[in-house]
Formats: C-alpha cells, sequence, structure tokens
C-alpha cells in the first residue's frame, strides 16, 4: 500500500467568472485518482501581479487554497492539475503573470523539496505571497513547513491588507 501524502494546492483564476472556476476547481479535485480533498480555505480577491514585461492591466484575482491527501507521485499529481486546468479553458503563454482562466499550484507535498524543471516544491514565493499564505493559513494554521517554521508565523498585518476575503 501506498503513503498518502498531505498536498496543498493554489488555485487562482481572473477570467470568464473566477469564483465559479475556483469552485468548480474543488469539485475537481475530489475526482482526481487516489486523493482526497480534507479542506479548502476561505475565497480571497486581490490585484493581479504584474510581470514588467506584462504590464497590461488585469482583472482582480480569486484564490484558494486546496489541503488533500493523494498518493500520487509530485508530477503525475502535477499532470492531473495541468489537465484539469485545460478542461477549463487555460491556454498556456509564453507571458509569465498572464491572466487566466484556471491556475493550480502544488505548493508543498508533504515535507518534500523538489527543484526539476518542471516542478518546484516548496512552490517559488510561496513565504511572500499574501494570497497563498492567508488561504494556506486557513487550512491549517499550525502547518510546519518545510523550513521548520510554522505558516501562521509568516502572516503579517500588511498582507491581511492586501486580500479582501469572499
Amino acid at each position: 500500500m501506498q503513503s498518502s501524502f498531505d498536498c496543498y494546492i493554489g488555485i487562482g483564476s481572473n477570467l470568464h467568472q473566477p469564483m465559479q472556476q475556483i469552485i468548480a476547481a474543488l469539485d475537481l479535485l475530489q475526482t482526481l485518482p487516489h486523493t482526497s480533498l480534507i479542506k479548502s480555505s476561505h475565497l480571497y480577491q486581490n490585484p493581479a501581479m504584474l510581470a514588467e514585461e506584462n504590464a497590461t492591466p488585469q482583472p482582480d484575482y480569486i484564490n484558494a487554497v486546496a489541503w488533500i491527501q493523494t498518493t500520487l507521485e509530485p508530477e503525475l499529481l502535477l499532470k492531473h492539475l495541468q489537465t484539469l486546468e485545460t478542461q477549463q479553458g487555460r491556454q498556456r503563454t509564453e507571458k509569465i503573470w498572464s491572466s487566466r482562466t484556471l491556475d493550480l499550484d502544488v505548493l508543498l507535498y508533504g515535507d518534500l523539496k523538489i527543484d526539476s524543471p518542471s516542478l518546484t516544491i516548496p512552490h517559488k514565493g510561496l513565504l511572500e505571497r499574501a494570497f497563498v499564505l492567508i488561504p494556506l493559513c486557513d487550512c491549517n494554521p499550525d502547518l510546519i513547513l518545510p523550513n521548520g517554521k510554522v505558516v501562521k508565523d509568516f502572516i503579517s498585518d500588511d498582507m491581511k491588507q492586501q486580500l479582501t476575503r469572499i
């Protein structure tokens, strides 16, 4: 019998009814093989991050985090998440931080650290992004991160002001 791992999935959308995209993604996560949805965060609205080369204004994002347990290997989990993104109309572009119908990111996978061309765990920028940390804290405030620190200790008052809970 394979071991089950606690994983945290970042969910974001700013196109085609973003709130409905997030709700549909949470439902779809429950259909992944060998995977159970443990808990999901509140939904949050926040301004889009803009890369300098893509400074075109974008609609605000709706973000959430899902806590799942899975026996899927990290790369296979990523493949399934990318399939769900495509099913919901995601079109990948070369531009970073571009608008999208759905973005599903593996934030944490147990206590694994992975740095491959296709997958970085813990997710890059995890500790600096309010739209990731606050929903992650909703799911599990006492979660111990791979750096040995507790997630709730990274939430600042400034971060709380960056998001609007929906």
